[in-house]
């Protein structure tokens, strides 16, 4: 058996095998009692996800906001929500993190700022052509009185990506019309942004999160280029050779270079991750070691349940990210999807959409089917090599909360596209921390988004302890994960037709081996001591949705 490797948590490049956990602020913990997460209650379960087991915090956005996006429309990207606290709170956050061995990673939203932001104020008054106006996207309309948006492009949200101010001009928008994009030719946007930066590696902090990563420079030549009027899918229809006029082109390598840089100047570096939803032969440009290190791989969240389609991902995220230099980068929920509880309780190829309209009764999931897949992916992905970035809640095996009534929604989603899908917000519902309270011991107002009364046996307080939990199933695959301290490799095991098809097994570098079993009978268990299972193990064999661990006593 090879010896174990150094901790990578405690180098340089510690986010190359790191686990993450992203804290979406407003859900997390409310300790001021306003009915919103706060920075405080963020510093107040600290203790808790050192418990966990994880190497990093990465906090969603915590800036001035309207919320017209979830706080992905910054009013101020070097200042705190005074709803969420003060710079100094996050400053105690930060000291508190680090003391308890935790870095902190920090989103940056460069593709747009909020309308209320004061440069798109100051755009507003200023007259077209203008300096102001400059550093965002602003052009006239087209036809004989220009009341028509200057191209076909449509927003990720719904309609047009136009929204027409009252001297004629109009703005570009790729989210909501509360989000004007930047212009990223313009020199001062970039310098700010730079500045933007230093402001919060200043302050501690150990890495950034890149939303968007691929949509900030666009061709803005005139005349702008139409491409059909419907948005593209940014995983299957872009074009390779970075050519679309608003996604994925070439010139924003340029930008992350510059970035990397100023990351670069500090001891140690700062991290960077890349959310761009492109190919992966076209995501890995984003994670080269001039840019920003890392990009997300989301291939996890789109994938359906099955071997062969997992093995696929696997291969082709490792390979891309060995040329590279890069780490993978694994993901299974976010604040952007359906959570991966509820997605495999779901036939593969079910509208997400459509059966979030039904109030998540159409069709009917198999919850029980989805936590025990649930728990056998999670499993997977932390055997895997390369950084793993975890969802508040999925460790606590939360489903969607598919069922809010429409007059509790808050995603733009919704009246953006004429109430034809309710976004995002299932995923954002605060989490549940005791059985019973108001809400759940969220916080002492209740909670911004509606909480489901079955909330209570998933909480924190009701799996605490509880042997064959899911919080207990995630603390016991984090700490082995540290202890077994495999390298980068991975080597896949396994041989005859079932093996290929409908079972996945795969060995790191210090004896240590996952096996997953996709297919619904049972399959025999290879010997070797077992460390960890998803579920139970009856009789020497592996049951269908079950993952593995096993240490070999003899390679």
């Amino acid at each position: 058996m090879n010896p174990p490797t150094a901790d990578p948590t405690t180098t340089a490049d510690w986010w190359r095998q790191a686990v993450v956990y992203q804290v979406y602020p407003r859900s997390f913990r409310d300790l001021d009692g306003d009915g919103l997460g706060d920075l405080r209650g963020v510093t107040e379960r600290l203790r808790y996800l050192q418990q966990l087991g994880v190497d990093a915090v990465w906090l969603s956005p915590f800036y001035p906001s309207a919320l017209a996006d979830g706080g992905y429309d910054v009013d101020d990207y070097r200042d705190v929500d005074p709803r969420l606290g003060t710079l100094e709170q996050f400053d105690e956050m930060v000291a508190r993190a680090h003391g308890l061995g935790i870095k902190v990673v920090v989103d940056v939203v460069p593709n747009h700022s909020s309308n209320r932001h004061a440069w798109f104020t100051e755009a507003l008054a200023s007259p077209p052509g203008s300096p102001a106006r400059d550093r965002y996207v602003f052009r006239d309309g087209r036809g004989p009185d220009g009341s028509q948006p200057p191209s076909d492009w449509m927003s990720h949200f719904g309609g047009p990506a136009w929204t027409r101010v009252p001297d004629g001009q109009w703005y570009l928008h790729l989210f909501a019309r509360e989000q004007p994009d930047f212009n990223w030719d313009n020199r001062e946007v970039r310098e700010d942004f730079l500045q933007t930066l230093r402001f919060w590696s200043d302050r501690g902090v150990d890495g950034f999160r890149v939303d968007v990563a691929h949509a900030l420079a666009k061709d803005l030549s005139e005349p702008l280029r139409d491409y059909g009027g419907v948005h593209p899918d940014s995983r299957t229809e872009l074009p390779l050779d970075g050519s679309h006029p608003l996604f994925d082109r070439e010139e924003v390598h340029e930008i992350f270079r510059e970035w990397r840089k100023v990351l670069d100047t500090y001891d140690p570096p700062r991290s960077a991750v890349a959310e761009a939803w492109v190919t992966t032969s076209r995501r890995v440009l984003y994670a080269r070691p001039d840019e920003l290190g890392q990009a997300f791989d989301f291939e996890f969240l789109v994938s359906p349940w099955s071997a062969e389609q997992f093995r696929v991902e696997i291969d082709g995220a490792l390979s891309a990210a060995a040329a590279a230099g890069a780490s993978a980068t694994w993901v299974l929920s976010n604040h952007d999807v359906v959570r991966h509880r509820s997605r495999y309780a779901l036939p593969n190829g079910t509208d997400l959409d459509g059966w979030l309209l039904s109030g998540g009764t159409h069709p009917a999931p198999d919850d029980e089917r989805g936590l025990r897949r649930a728990r056998a992916a999670t499993l997977l992905m932390l055997a895997l090599p390369g950084s793993a970035y975890l969802y508040q809640g999925e460790e606590l095996g939360l489903p969607e909360v598919a069922d809010l009534p429409a007059e509790a929604l808050q995603d733009p989603i919704w009246e953006r596209t004429g109430h034809a899908q309710k976004g995002r917000d299932g995923c954002r519902v605060p989490l549940p921390w005791t059985r019973g309270g108001s809400s759940f011991g969220f916080g002492e107002a209740g909670s911004w988004l509606p909480q489901p009364a079955w909330f209570g046996e998933h909480s924190a307080e009701a799996q605490d302890g509880v042997e064959g939990s899911t919080l207990e199933l995630y603390r016991t695959a984090l700490r082995l994960r540290r202890e077994l301290r495999a390298d980068g490799s991975l080597q896949w095991l396994g041989s005859g037709p079932v093996a290929r098809t409908h079972v996945l097994h795969l060995r790191r570098s210090t004896g240590w081996e996952s096996v997953t079993n996709f297919s619904d009978t049972d399959v025999d268990l290879p010997a070797g001591e077992v460390l960890l299972a998803s579920g139970r193990l009856p009789g020497g064999v592996l049951p269908p949705d079950t993952t593995v661990w096993l240490r070999r006593v003899q390679d």
